[in-house]
């Protein structure tokens, strides 16, 4: 057990955009620039709000989840980050009480009682006045043990309707902290399918960040929200033991614009599970002959589909590598880039050509949401029987080389490739829509790695016998 005793905050909603992440980037955005060290944490499995969070604070922002984490691995992960912070900032996602049930059942609610953070609640206010208190009433009385603290309002149109508003919520017990207005010009934070545009992707990063810090300084009193999160009690947090250091290995991971969805702490479970990380981008091929397996997440292949279409010479070493057995797990836009073929708006383009399969971006989502599978037939990744927790998101399905008899998984939620199945496995590769995150299953990086290590072994022999043969 480990007692958590930092400043802290969670940033929740009424509903999905409600203005949360507005907030919470533009706070800690504000807060770094005052020389504290803000660490964020997102709620929920997902990529890009992190990276906007973690591009606000300059420090890695982590994801926690009660539904794909075990209660000590996110005290873990909490007590780890706290200790170099002045301050946690937890966004939350949807609404503040929605989860997998009707009960709320791994909400950000749930969450914040975990964690005993006081709940700043973020309101649209578009069309709305005194109904705003029934609806901040209502979010403290539904669960008591929640510490609804304090509210932002987003959007607000005119004085007056602030004014309104400001009046009903704080004659129902609850301080107004902040009245946000309807942001003139473009949005900091654009939108498009899966989300915000990434901040890898976003062609003024840092604008966007200090537009976001700089409302966030005028309209919200930020001193007020730093006494909030002085207040917060001392919790007892229960935490997981540190997995073990194994011998060395080199594993390279995409990094492009077109792959940037990587949690941090997977990158972390590998490298303490022994992985000397090298980022490695397709528009190089040597770097491939330096690594023992590779990793792939998931991004946008689908935007960037005709430069990936371009990198012909990695493409080809990339299967060359895969012949002689390298290692490679492939998330969502990882599946997509190793197919034969990704269509996109009616061009097809060539992708990596490891597997055999054709994929189509679709303009709807074709799976969304959490996954629970079991590894149900025999391969290199996991043992039978093994059990799994993620989620997906993603606009593709396989159209064409869909074999299931190559899948490895059984879902019993989420959707996978199609048919109740995912989790393509052909010799050493593995590719699926399925996101496993390394603190919910700490076990993910283990089957690989050993593969990775008899690659290793496998290379270092071949050059050995290279050189000799020169001799």
């Amino acid at each position: 057990m480990t007692e958590l005793r930092k400043p802290r905050l969670a940033i929740a909603g009424v509903a999905g955009d409600s203005g949360k992440t507005l907030l919470a980037v533009g706070l800690a955005r504000a807060l770094a620039g005052r020389g504290l060290k803000v660490q964020t944490f997102k709620k929920g499995p997902d990529y890009i709000d992190a990276a906007w969070l973690a591009a606000a604070s300059g420090r890695p922002c982590r994801n926690l989840d009660t539904f794909l984490m075990p209660r000590p691995a996110i005290g873990s992960s909490v007590a780890g980050a706290a200790t170099a912070a002045d301050l946690l900032v937890v966004e939350g996602n949807r609404g503040l009480y929605d989860g997998v049930d009707a009960a709320g059942s791994h909400s950000t609610a749930e969450l914040a009682k975990l964690l005993a953070a006081p709940v700043v609640l973020v309101v649209n206010t578009t069309k709305v006045t005194r109904t705003v208190a029934a609806v901040v009433l209502g979010c403290r009385a539904l669960d008591p043990a929640v510490d609804v603290a304090g509210v932002v309002l987003n959007r607000v149109g005119t004085a007056r309707q602030e004014a309104v508003i400001r009046e009903a919520v704080e004659a129902v017990g609850v301080p107004v902290l902040g009245a946000l207005p309807r942001l003139a010009g473009t949005d900091p934070l654009p939108d498009r399918h899966l989300g915000l545009v990434t901040p890898a992707e976003h062609p003024a990063r840092d604008a966007a960040l200090d537009r976001a810090a700089a409302a966030i300084r005028e309209h919200v009193d930020v001193d007020a929200l730093l006494d909030l999160a002085g207040r917060a009690a001392p919790v007892e947090l229960e935490c997981a033991l540190e997995p073990p250091l194994s011998a060395p290995v080199a594993v390279g991971y995409l990094a492009d614009p077109a792959f940037s969805f990587y949690y941090p702490e997977n990158l972390e479970r590998l490298a303490a599970a022994g992985a000397r990380l090298v980022a490695i981008s397709p528009d190089r091929v040597a770097p491939l002959d330096e690594v023992d397996a590779l990793y792939i997440g998931g991004g946008f292949p689908e935007v960037h589909a005709a430069r990936l279409a371009d990198c012909f010479d990695f493409a080809v070493a990339l299967r060359a590598r895969v012949a002689e057995g390298l290692p490679v797990w492939a998330e969502c836009g990882g599946l997509m880039y190793l197919a034969r073929e990704l269509r996109v708006d009616g061009s097809a383009y060539p992708m990596a050509a490891v597997l055999d399969l054709v994929v189509e971006q679709r303009r709807r989502p074709q799976g969304h949401g959490y996954v629970e599978a079991v590894a149900d037939r025999a391969n290199p990744f996991f043992a039978t029987g093994t059990q799994l927790k993620g989620h997906e998101f993603h606009y593709s399905r396989i159209v064409a080389g869909g074999d299931w008899g190559q899948t490895v998984l059984r879902l019993d939620r989420g959707d996978g490739c199609g048919g109740g199945r995912d989790g393509v496995v052909r010799g050493s590769v593995w590719a699926s829509y399925l996101h496993v995150h390394a603190v919910g299953e700490p076990g993910w990086a283990d089957g690989w790695l050993a593969l990775a290590r008899r690659y290793g072994a496998a290379r270092s022999s071949r050059e050995v016998a290279c050189v000799s043969g020169r001799g």
